[in-house]
Parts: C-alpha cells; sequence; structure tokens
C-alpha cells in the first residue's frame, strides 16, 4: 500500500504539471492507522516530484482512540502539521450508536495531546441529527466542547448510509428515521453559539477563529485544482503532462486491491476520468464558492469565464431579485454571496441559480473578433 501511495502521488504530480503543493490532506476515513512512516514516504515523494514549501498545510484526520493518541508525536515527526479529530459527540450511548471504537473520555485525552503537539493547528468534527436526538443535550454538549477544543470547528448533520448498524436500526423500526426539523434546529443552534464564541462561519459547515481556517478546504471552496491519491479518491485537475488543456474530474478505483494492481501496473489507479465543459467548471464554481461566507467576487468569478460576469447572469434576475428581497442573498460590487441566513438554506437557492446560470450560458452571445489592423474589418461585441 506504501508502495503504490507513493507511486500514484508521483505519477499525479508529473500528469498534472503543478509547479508547487500548497497543502495535503491525509483523509477518507482512518489514516493515522496508516505508519508515520508511510505519511513521512508520500510527503517525501511530493518533495521529490514538485514545490512542497515548509509552510505547506499537512492535514492529518484522525480516531480519537487512547492507541492514536500515543502515535500523534510520530505523526509530526513525519512531517504532519495540522489535525481533524473525528469527535463526533460527548456521549458515550451516541457514540456507541455510531458505531464508534471510542468513548468520550479517550476522545478528550487525544484532543489534550493533540493541543499540546499542534496548537492552534487542531480542528474537530461534530456531529448532529442523530435518531432521537434533542436539540438542547445536544446544544450542552456543544458549549462542553467549546471548553476543550481548539479555534477549528466542523459541524456534520448525519447522513444515513447503508451497511451501517445504524441504517439496519431505523430500516427495521428500532430506531425512529432523524427528525430533519429538529436537526435545522441544531444546525442554526449551533452556528449561534459558535459566533458567539468569536468563531466565523466561514463555509456552511466549518468554523474557524484566530485565522485557523483550512486551506485545504478552502482550495476546494475556490474551485481550485486538487490531486486524489489513493482508493476512491476524488481528483479535478488539468493533466498537463499529457498535454491536456480542460480540467478533469477523476475517481480512482475503490477497491483496494484493485487500486494497488492497477498502480502497479500503469502507475496510477485512475478509474474514471471526466473532461469539464466550460458551464459544467461554472456550475461548480457556483455551488462550492456559494458555500462560503465571502461567496464569489467579480474578479474570481471573471477567472474562469471572462466573457460572462456574474452581472450578466444574475444582474437582471427576478429569482436573484426575490433572494435578495428575503434577505437570503447578495449581489453587489463585491460579488454574489448568500446572506447569515441563506447559509442555512443554500441548497434551495442554489437549484434556482444553476438554472438560472444554465438559462444565461444558453443564451450568451457568441464571442466576437475584433481586429484594429489597418484596412481590415472591426467588429464590436458584447
Amino acid at each position: 500500500m506504501q508502495r503504490c501511495l507513493v507511486k500514484e502521488t508521483t505519477t499525479l504530480l508529473k500528469l498534472s504539471g503543478v509547479q508547487r503543493i500548497d497543502s495535503v490532506f491525509f483523509g477518507g476515513g482512518t489514516p493515522s492507522l496508516a505508519s508515520p512512516h508511510t505519511v513521512a514516504s508520500v510527503l517525501e515523494a511530493i518533495a521529490g516530484t514538485t514545490d512542497l514549501p515548509a509552510k505547506a498545510e499537512i492535514t492529518l484526520e484522525a480516531n480519537p482512540t487512547s492507541s492514536q493518541a500515543s502515535r500523534l508525536a510520530a505523526f509530526r515527526g513525519a512531517g504532519v502539521n495540522r489535525l481533524s479529530i473525528g469527535i463526533q459527540s460527548l456521549d458515550n450511548t451516541e457514540l456507541q450508536l455510531l458505531g464508534r471504537t471510542h468513548s468520550v473520555s479517550e476522545a478528550l485525552g487525544t484532543l489534550e495531546e493533540a493541543q499540546r503537539l499542534f496548537p492552534g493547528r487542531t480542528s474537530v468534527d461534530f456531529m448532529f441529527g442523530l435518531p432521537a436526538q434533542q436539540v438542547e443535550p445536544w446544544l450542552r454538549q456543544l458549549q462542553e466542547l467549546l471548553s476543550f477544543c481548539d479555534d477549528h470547528v466542523s459541524l456534520y448533520q448525519l447522513t444515513l448510509e447503508r451497511g451501517t448498524i445504524l441504517f439496519a436500526h431505523v430500516q427495521q423500526g428500532t430506531l425512529p428515521s432523524p427528525d430533519p426539523e429538529v436537526a435545522a434546529e441544531m444546525y442554526q443552534d449551533g452556528r449561534e453559539v459558535l459566533r458567539e464564541a468569536g468563531f466565523r462561519q466561514y463555509e456552511v459547515s466549518n468554523f474557524a477563529r484566530n485565522g485557523a481556517v483550512s486551506i485545504h478546504n478552502w482550495t476546494y471552496w475556490q474551485g481550485g485544482q486538487y490531486i486524489g491519491v489513493g482508493p476512491g479518491a476524488h481528483g479535478r485537475f488539468v493533466p498537463q503532462g499529457d498535454g491536456g488543456t480542460l480540467r478533469e474530474a477523476r475517481i480512482q478505483t475503490l477497491e483496494p486491491n484493485n487500486w494497488m494492481k492497477e498502480v502497479s501496473m500503469f502507475g496510477h489507479g485512475t478509474r474514471k476520468r471526466v473532461s469539464l465543459s466550460e458551464l459544467e467548471l461554472l456550475e461548480e464554481v457556483l455551488a462550492l464558492g456559494l458555500r462560503t461566507d465571502i461567496g464569489i467576487t467579480h474578479q474570481h468569478w471573471l477567472h474562469f469565464d471572462p466573457h460572462l460576469s456574474l452581472w450578466d447572469v444574475f444582474g437582471e434576475s427576478e429569482e436573484v431579485r426575490e433572494l435578495q428581497s428575503q434577505g437570503l442573498l447578495l449581489l453587489d460590487h463585491n460579488g454574489l454571496r448568500c446572506s447569515w441566513e441563506g447559509l442555512a438554506v443554500l441548497d434551495t437557492i442554489l437549484l434556482r441559480l444553476l438554472l438560472q446560470l444554465q438559462d444565461a450560458w444558453k443564451n450568451k452571445p457568441p464571442p466576437t473578433l475584433k481586429v484594429t489592423e489597418s484596412g481590415a474589418s472591426s467588429q464590436r461585441g458584447g
């Protein structure tokens, strides 16, 4: 596995032609089960292929068990400088319901050790919307977490996934389905608690104070390019090394043994690659950018399409005017963004805006040629 991770990392970096890596995120479940040597080997491969600055953000996802806590120093020695810990809950019954192997005391112990080793660079994941979970007890948990946590918190609503114990319980009727109204109240009250504690909600699910924004995640929301390495990983980049000019959406083979065979044979285990059209790329920029508190600036949008501005797409839209009058959306000299209230109902807003973008794209005037040499005709166009 280590050899294949190193090999695929090197192959895809060369394929991308990228000059510098700003962040690395070891995620996808339980990467802290890997040896620190594996993490170090991947980072060495990156540094040997392209520029990996000393200040680059290197995050590792970790489960908060006592065995993991004892290895955190070794991961720091391997090059990790930021930690993301899946606390999920401060209730042992809920942790068992979620199929987690850690206890609350283990979680808090791991968090304490993490903050000692990674001060100001330790994030925690916290979950809401569990079956039978109530607002007030959950808010008390969140308040308790704030007395222990560092400067970054991610709030995630539970998604019931087939194959989990929780899914089976709900299917069999031994547990109620999560109540969406209760979950919405938890989210709204939770973000208010975090705001009062000095956290900036810089993205729908992510909160930071003291400038502790995740550089890696911010790249996603800004529509940046990223390389996905390992079984089931997703990536978005232009394969310049192959002469490519369009960004591709790439997915690596999910099953680990098959992935390793493909990497051994071909240097990478890319199972699917799809070139994104200009419209598809703009749809991603819109959907991801609106997840953030700053939204999409005019300059940022024009970087992806210099011929179709935000004003062109949304300036005359009745949908946008209605959303603005409801206090959910803002379109001004800064760009397009959701209000504090709008972020809470982004999915509804986004559906309407994506349709507006698709309509504007259909009616986009064809690009015109402007020739200024003497004796040649000149065309002007919008």
